[in-house]
């Protein structure tokens, strides 16, 4: 199977820039009514903002000029209000487009986790897990401005370069022509920056996913980590990450900072013109000093926004790969789904089929693990499964679960495929312990009514005193309210699998797996829990993986898996009196 590793760069497939946008603005369309009232409320600051040269020129031109106090008051007068509404709109629909904005994040993000949460083994088995967080996290996050920015800056910006285009034409095609020029120039720039600077943002968004892939398998092996005494060689490898990042992140700031240099340029260039041509073309005496002053602000009224719309475009170049990098995850399509025309499946018994199941990776289908593999088992009994690590031990587990679909052949559950029941009413039959024993961030309570959150205390209770946690339990500081996390030290390895076997046992599966689910349990917790394993085998299916051969010789049969399939199967005395492979097992394991 291959795996992305930490160091390696993702490889993000190639989206024309407008689509990603397209779709990233199909989100905002669930709040046209929001954007309607901000749209109406820009409207009225923008065109208070094209009125004030007009102000300034009819208070120059007019009432300086006739010498009229009267009317300058009343213009002032006017000025103040407009002031004033110019602030109470702009407050008003800066709350508006924040809260759309992220209410827009929040829905990317609940889509994206759900999304996540359907995709297969073989998608978290093939990446680590901190790339994964710097998508729901990070790329989430960089979407923001895109958002706000596209209805505060982009729709407002664009009205006024067109408005004050519209008016300095009307008032003097000569001037407006000067300031008009350098556009082209812009134009140019703006192109090349952005081609390059995509480039460079997607490469340092994929290095620092490195950074965080790193980060994340580095603290959560903090305990190997420090046993090896290996901070130094860690802390190498963390600066060799994070300098990647660092300069990764350099390089694509430079680029964009050229956005900044070349507005300036043109602008100053085009203030040049403006100046030269009103003066030394069309002359001084032609154009009322109202006129010029109303220009000169027009103009600045006109590159203003566009060197706005250049740092919306800026940050369009810089964020787009975020976007990408969400939307590659959420069109991976879930290969473990309930297909259509799936039922519920009712209360099983427990019989389980495989009929000429062959399975191989998706991503390796040369590569068979499993190959033409028949059996059937009856509702109630308990298989054992042995052999050589790697197998296929798991493998025959997992698809019964469901966690990955056949290559061929069927596996049937009470005569119903698996691949044609929902996989809710499927998997809520179903009971798997393994040898990785996780715990979540709560108390013991919590992570033992994990699968059934409508247990009473009672039942809950009675879980626990089944498989002999309940007296540990209550041991501790809190008893069932004790706090407990992923890494907590408090609890000892066996104390840990043993709530694990409650969480299992309060759940009441019909089909119980457990995958070396007592190799961490010692010889004496062993036999603590072991009256409990077989209480909660009773009446069950059960499918038992185990290198102590000990803890299965009660097994209704054994399965020799190896070669790809079942080499040898009976019960532990038919397979000991044949003198096989695992006969040859079981003497190695107790000379």
């Amino acid at each position: 199977m291959s795996v992305n590793a930490i160091k390696q760069d993702e490889t993000i497939q190639n989206v024309s820039k407008k689509a990603t946008l397209l779709r990233l603005y199909r989100y905002l369309t669930t709040y046209t009514a929001t954007l309607v009232k901000v749209s109406c409320l820009l409207f009225v600051t923008l065109s208070i903002s094209l009125a004030t040269p007009l102000m300034i020129e009819l208070a120059v031109d007019t009432y300086v000029a006739g010498q009229d106090i009267a009317g300058l008051l009343r213009l002032a007068a006017v000025a103040f209000f407009l002031f004033v509404l110019y602030m109470l709109c702009t407050r008003r629909w800066m709350r508006m487009i924040a809260d759309v904005t992220n209410r827009i994040l929040l829905t990317i993000r609940d889509e994206l986790y759900e999304h996540i949460q359907t995709l297969s083994f073989h998608f978290f088995d093939s990446r680590p897990t901190g790339k994964i967080l710097a998508r729901v996290i990070g790329d989430i996050n960089a979407l923001k401005d895109i958002f706000s920015d596209s209805v505060t800056k982009l729709l407002p910006d664009f009205l006024t370069v067109v408005g004050v285009a519209v008016i300095m034409v009307v008032k003097s095609p000569p001037l407006a022509m000067a300031a008009f020029l350098t556009l082209p120039i812009l134009i140019a720039g703006m192109f090349f920056i952005q081609y390059f600077g995509h480039k460079l943002w997607r490469i340092h968004r994929q290095k620092n996913s490195n950074l965080n892939a790193f980060i994340h398998e580095n603290f959560s092996g903090i305990r190997i980590v420090q046993s090896f005494a290996a901070e130094n060689e860690r802390q190498a490898d963390f600066d060799q990450c994070a300098l990647e990042s660092r300069n990764s992140y350099v390089a694509a700031v430079r680029v964009g900072d050229a956005f900044g240099a070349v507005v300036e340029i043109v602008w100053g260039l085009g203030g040049f013109l403006l100046y030269f041509i009103g003066i030394r073309v069309i002359g001084v005496g032609k154009i009322g000093v109202g006129t010029f002053m109303a220009f000169s602000t027009y103009l600045a009224m006109f590159w203003n926004p566009i060197r706005n719309l250049s740092n919306f475009w800026n940050k369009i170049v810089t964020n787009i790969s975020a976007a990408e990098r969400i939307f590659e995850i959420l069109d991976t399509p879930a290969e473990i789904t309930s297909l259509e025309g799936s039922v519920e499946l009712p209360q099983i018994r427990g019989e389980v089929c495989f009929d000429h199941v062959s399975f191989a990776y998706p991503d390796e289908p040369e590569k068979m693990i499993l190959t033409d593999v028949n059996f059937m088992i009856q509702p109630g009994e308990t298989i054992a499964l042995v052999g050589p690590t790697g197998a296929g031990k798991t493998t025959i587990v997992n698809l019964i679960s469901r966690f990955y679909d056949v290559t061929s052949g069927q596996i049937r559950v009470d005569g119903h495929d698996t691949r044609h029941v929902t996989l809710d009413s499927l998997r809520r039959q179903m009971g798997v312990m393994t040898q990785d024993t996780f715990l979540f961030t709560g108390t013991i309570r919590e992570n033992i009514c994990y699968g059934r959150r409508d247990a009473t205390e009672e039942e809950m209770i009675a879980a626990a005193k089944a498989v002999n946690a309940h007296d540990f339990i209550m041991e501790t500081k809190d008893g069932y309210d004790t706090q407990i996390s992923e890494h907590s030290s408090q609890l000892s390895i066996g104390q840990r699998q043993l709530l694990a076997f409650a969480r299992t046992m309060l759940s009441d599966p019909r089909i119980l797996i457990l995958d070396e689910a007592t190799s961490s349990i010692d010889t004496h917790t062993e036999r603590l829990v072991q009256a409990g394993i077989e209480a909660m085998l009773e009446n069950r299916t059960s499918f038992i993986i185990a290198h102590r051969l000990s803890t299965i010789k009660n097994a209704d049969r054994i399965f020799y898996i190896d070669d790809n399939g079942i080499l040898e199967s009976g019960n532990h005395a038919e397979l000991m009196a044949r003198k096989g492979l695992y006969y040859q097992l079981y003497e190695s394991q107790f000379e």
